[in-house]
Order: structure tokens, then C-alpha cells, then sequence
């Protein structure tokens, strides 16, 4: 049984190794061929001085050298560090010289960018370049030809050395979208994710039948956890680099068959709205998940109507927790659709008053989090840890995650709102997620957020951004006599802002402190 999180594909290679484990265009690997690639990463690494703990950053979009990057960090004894390929410079050599990253894989392609950050990492001792070649006066090695000229071991090719890990030992280092300030470094254990991953592959009952749709970036953990719960079940992974092509990557659904298909709230919204998808051939779909960010409850009714026979997982995680906290049963999506349900298994979540006392069914209070998918800490933050982990009754570690929840009789969760989202309106307390969700029922809306912003008559108003679908048409009036008929006179928006887009974070949360700014 895995104990570290690159033996499952391993394990997974010798078992099923002919099966296809990832298709990216129109290219597909098996997982022997991936654990080939993998060990001749994991091999270059160790070449170039790479040891255990050493943390190796991969840079690149959705692609086979992307997941061969990962496994080889982790084989070679590393700590993997995901980094988003639109990172700018200065971001970039603040993550590399934070985390005190020894390796880089990023594309020959961005080598502009990618230079400068990497001569003001003082750690960095290599970069493996994806690409045709390595870069004018870069310097490096070629991922490509590391990749072509290592033979499997079956023609003599070497094997990474063992670095005696135990799942103590931490397995990534995920740095935090930063909607605010300077982004944090999530330490995650091997038994974290080994732990997370069979959880997660449990609740989905995946089989290696399977054949998951993955839009999502890699560097976001609940992209991750595709190719993590792939790997460890044996199922087909198909790789879209973005959603900028809807169209395509429909079409690529049909061809493929998918049987999984995770999401966002954006992702959702767009997919909902193609002409498309009204012919599309999905019979094979077997479930639907949303994370990242709630998804409103209409949409959810319109996923449902559309996808009849699939299930739908609604679920709410955060990235101090290996991205995942609790689903919500498919077959109780009827009753309680604005509900994130329970724990996922090996997990407890609950919710306490400001005394910290376990809070009365129905009483909003901040999510509490323990098991074994609660992060290590923050990456050299010592006192940003303290106020996250705490020390349980029994001495385990408990996770306040600064969300605000209620639960239910049944002991269903619901999310509430950021605890730093909430504001007060005339003297009453405005949760932003409930306006978001009045407007949502409006078919025209594609996204919305609403903050807090200063005025003079109510000390803090409520102001609405919204993105309308393309050809709708939506007036002022129009929105506020809508929630009018479903909200409290203090939530009904003051101010209404209609935008071509909403600013976000890399793993497609909106960005409120960027909308704030320009409030």
C-alpha cells in the first residue's frame, strides 16, 4: 500500500501499464510511459545535486512534462512547488527565493521572464527547460532530451535512488492565491495527500473505468488532485490547458467520452450558457464536482436539469487542508442544495462560537478542521501558523479556517461568508454570499460579487459587481426590484457596477481586495 504519494504511480504502472493515463491534445501517454518519464526526471534531479527536502519548483501549463515534472520531483526525494506560468517575474523570484527552490522546470518559452527571477534565486542551482532547446545563454538542461534518451529498466535504464522518505516527510510546498499581500507556502505532508487522495477517490467511487475532463491548472490543488486520485485508481486524465476554447474543449468531452468533470464556478456558468451544449453527447458522464468557491444555488439547478443522471458534488475545501474538507451527498442534493455536507472521510469539521465552544445547530460560527489532511503550517511563517493551528484535546492539531459556517440538525454544513467579508449596513450584518446568491437566480448574471464600501447615509452600503451574458440585457431596476422580492431592505444593492470581468485569483476566485481598491 502507497505510503508516499509518487508510489501510486508506480504501483499503478505495474499493475496497469499499458492503460492510457493522460491524453493532452492530441498526444497520450500510458502510466508505464509516465513512470519511465517520471524516473528520468527524478534521475536528472539527483545528477544535479537535488537531495531529500529539496524543494523543485514546476512551471508550466496542463501537459504530460507538467505531471512527468511532478512525479520526478517527488521520486527524486524533493518537495514539489507548483508555480502558475503567468507568474510575473518579481512574483516568481519571490517564490523561489522564499521556498529556497534548488530545481526549476519552466518552458523555454518564458525564459524571459523566467531568467531574471531565476539570477535573484540564490538557491537555485539548475532549471530543466521544456522546449525544442535550452535557451541562448540560459543555461540548464534540456527536459526534452532528458525525457527522449533515458531508457525504461527493462533496456537497462537506471532507477532514482531511494531517499528514505516516510510520509512525514512534506510532499509540496502550495503557495496560497494571495488575494491579499504576499502569497504563503502550505506545507503538505506525504500522509497529508496520500491520506486526501484515497479520501477523495473513495467518495467519488472512481474505478479505473473512469475518464476525468481536467480544465483546471495543475497548480491549483483541486487540478491536483485529478491527476493524484488518476494515478492512485488507474483512471484516464484529459488535459485541457485552459477553458479560453470552449467549443474545443466540448467537443473534446464528446470525443473522449469523459465519465468526471470538476469545475468552478466560472466554468460552470460558461458551460451552462453554450448553444452547444444543448446536442452535446454527455450520456457517459457519470458525476459532476464544484470547489474553489460556492456555487449558487440556481446553478446548481441548471447543472441539474442539464445533466439528469450524473451526480453532482458539491464541495468546499481550502489549501491548508490538501484542498478538500467536506462534500455533500449527491442524493441529499433535493433537501439541502446550498449545503457543502459533511466531512470527507478520515476528517471532522465543525463549527464554534467566539468561545471556541462547539456551536447549536443553525448558530453561525468559524469552521473548524482536524484530521489528517490539515497542513503542516506556513513555509517559514511561524506566527502566521499560530493563528491558524491550534492544539486539540487529545493533542492533534485543529485547523481554524477563518470561514464563517452554520450546521444543521443533520450535520450538514453551510458556508456563510469569509469571516473578513462580513460588514455591517445600517446597523445590520450583511453576509455578501447571500446577496450573491438572489442575484445568481437572474438568468442574465454570469458572475457577481458584493462588498462593503463607505457612504455617508449608511456608513457601509452594499455595492454589486456583476458580469452579464453576452446579448442579455439587465437594468438597474430590473436587479434591485428582483431583490427586493427576495432580501431584506438593508441587503438590496445601493450601487450596481455591470463589468466585462471580474479580477481573479490563479485558481479563479474573485478578487474582493482588488475590487475594493477600485470601489
Amino acid at each position: 500500500m502507497a505510503h508516499l504519494l509518487h508510489q501510486f504511480l508506480s504501483e499503478t504502472a505495474a499493475s496497469r501499464p499499458h492503460h492510457t493515463a493522460l491524453i493532452a491534445g492530441e498526444n497520450a501517454v500510458t502510466f508505464a510511459e509516465l513512470d519511465r518519464q517520471s524516473d528520468a526526471v527524478a534521475c536528472a534531479l539527483q545528477s544535479a545535486g537535488v537531495v531529500r527536502g529539496d524543494r523543485v519548483a514546476v512551471m508550466l501549463e496542463n501537459s504530460i512534462e507538467y505531471v512527468a515534472g511532478l512525479f520526478g520531483a517527488l521520486k527524486a526525494g524533493a518537495v514539489y512547488v507548483p508555480v502558475n506560468p503567468s507568474t510575473k517575474a518579481d512574483k516568481l523570484a519571490y517564490i523561489l527565493t522564499d521556498a529556497g527552490v534548488r530545481a526549476l522546470i519552466a518552458p523555454a518559452a518564458l525564459a524571459r521572464q523566467v531568467v531574471p527571477a531565476a539570477g535573484e534565486a540564490p538557491h537555485l542551482a539548475t532549471t530543466l527547460w521544456v522546449g525544442p532547446a535550452v535557451p541562448a545563454g540560459a543555461g540548464g538542461l534540456s527536459f526534452t532530451d532528458i525525457v527522449a534518451t533515458h531508457p525504461d529498466p527493462q533496456s537497462g535504464g537506471f532507477k532514482p535512488q531511494d531517499r528514505g522518505l516516510i510520509d512525514q516527510d512534506l510532499a509540496a510546498i502550495l503557495y496560497t492565491s494571495g488575494t491579499t499581500g504576499r502569497p504563503k507556502g502550505v506545507m503538505l505532508s506525504h500522509a497529508a495527500l496520500v491520506n486526501t487522495t484515497w479520501s477523495i477517490s473513495t467518495y467519488l467511487e472512481n474505478t479505473p473505468d473512469d475518464v476525468v475532463m481536467c480544465v483546471l491548472p495543475l497548480t491549483f490543488g483541486y487540478g491536483l488532485s485529478q491527476i493524484l486520485t488518476g494515478a492512485r485508481v488507474g483512471f484516464t486524465v484529459v488535459l485541457e490547458r485552459s477553458f479560453a476554447f470552449p467549443a474545443e474543449t466540448l467537443a473534446r468531452m464528446v470525443k473522449h467520452r469523459i465519465t468526471g468533470l470538476p469545475g468552478v464556478p466560472t466554468f460552470f456558468s460558461t458551460l451552462l450558457g453554450m448553444e452547444a451544449l444543448k446536442t452535446a453527447d454527455l450520456s457517459s458522464l457519470r458525476y459532476l464536482t464544484n470547489a474553489a468557491a460556492p456555487l449558487p444555488t440556481a446553478h446548481i439547478d441548471r447543472v441539474r436539469e442539464r445533466f439528469p443522471d450524473a451526480a453532482f458534488y458539491s464541495m468546499y475545501g481550502m489549501t491548508e487542508c490538501c484542498t478538500r474538507i467536506c462534500y455533500l451527498d449527491p442524493r441529499d442534493l433535493g433537501t439541502k442544495t446550498a449545503s457543502v455536507g459533511r466531512a470527507i472521510p478520515n476528517c471532522e469539521a465543525y463549527v464554534v462560537d467566539e468561545l471556541g465552544n462547539r456551536a447549536a445547530p443553525g448558530e453561525v460560527g468559524e469552521l473548524v478542521v482536524r484530521g489528517a489532511n490539515v497542513m503542516r503550517g506556513y513555509w517559514n511563517r511561524p506566527e502566521e501558523t499560530a493563528k491558524r493551528l491550534r492544539s486539540g484535546p487529545q493533542g492533534e492539531t485543529l485547523l481554524y479556517t477563518g470561514d464563517l459556517f452554520t450546521m444543521d440538525a443533520d450535520g450538514c454544513l453551510y458556508f456563510v461568508s469569509r469571516k473578513d467579508d462580513v460588514f455591517k449596513c445600517r446597523g445590520e450584518k450583511v453576509s455578501p454570499k447571500e446577496v450573491e446568491n438572489a442575484l445568481y437566480e437572474l438568468e442574465a448574471v454570469v458572475e457577481a460579487a458584493v462588498l462593503g464600501v463607505p457612504d455617508a447615509a449608511d456608513g457601509m452600503a452594499v455595492k454589486a459587481y456583476l458580469v452579464v451574458r453576452p446579448g442579455a440585457t439587465l437594468t438597474e431596476m430590473a436587479i434591485r426590484q428582483h431583490c427586493r422580492g427576495r432580501l431584506e431592505s438593508h441587503l438590496v444593492p445601493k450601487f450596481i457596477e455591470i463589468r466585462d470581468e471580474l479580477p481573479k485569483t490563479d485558481s479563479g476566485k474573485i478578487r474582493r481586495a482588488t475590487l475594493a481598491e477600485t470601489a
